[in-house]
């Protein structure tokens, strides 16, 4: 009886998998290859607003593929690329590209990486500055006389303990 089920099972996520490889593809039809480039640079280069971190060629949402009907028709018309792009931002923000264009809105969006890179370049400068006067102002090894003393008694210690161990260990 178990076997069965098994086998019941697995047909039947064998014919789930099958009706899934019948999912519709879309293929559209360039009149040149640079309409074909244009249309894949686009397809790779805009987000889907419905699924947030894919781009319009990597997913199978009925807004992406409204979005890509959108796109041979506008290729297919002779729209410029900053028109279509113009389009799609008109329409669904500067969500939709995955490189926002420079303006007032995005200015946070590209400045905050090069402010955080040069404010983790002055703060490193300023704490390697301050180590170095640290060390200058506490003398070369930074211990004081009685703990060089100690720590020379401690390494004395250790290795007349190591040497006693390796001469019991040749006997």
């Amino acid at each position: 009886m178990r076997a069965t089920l098994i086998k019941l099972c697995s047909c039947l996520g064998l014919l789930l998998i099958a009706f899934s490889s019948l999912a519709a593809i879309e293929v559209h039809e360039f009149d040149n290859d640079v309409d074909r480039k244009r249309y894949q640079s686009f397809v790779e280069e805009m987000r889907c607003p419905k699924c947030q971190n894919q781009n319009l060629a990597g997913t199978n949402s009925a807004i992406a593929m409204d979005l890509r009907r959108e796109l041979v028709f506008m290729i297919k018309e002779g729209k410029s690329d900053k028109e279509i792009v113009d389009f799609m931002v008109e329409r669904y923000g500067e969500f939709i590209l995955y490189r926002p264009r420079l303006n007032s809105s995005t200015l946070l969006l590209w400045g905050a990486p090069v402010f955080l890179l040069i404010a983790g370049i002055i703060l490193l400068l300023v704490i390697v500055r301050k180590r170095r006067t640290l060390d200058l102002a506490s003398g070369e090894s930074g211990l004081s006389a009685e703990e060089r003393a100690r720590l020379t008694d401690l390494l004395n210690n250790t290795q007349d303990s190591t040497s006693h161990t390796n001469k019991q260990e040749k006997q």
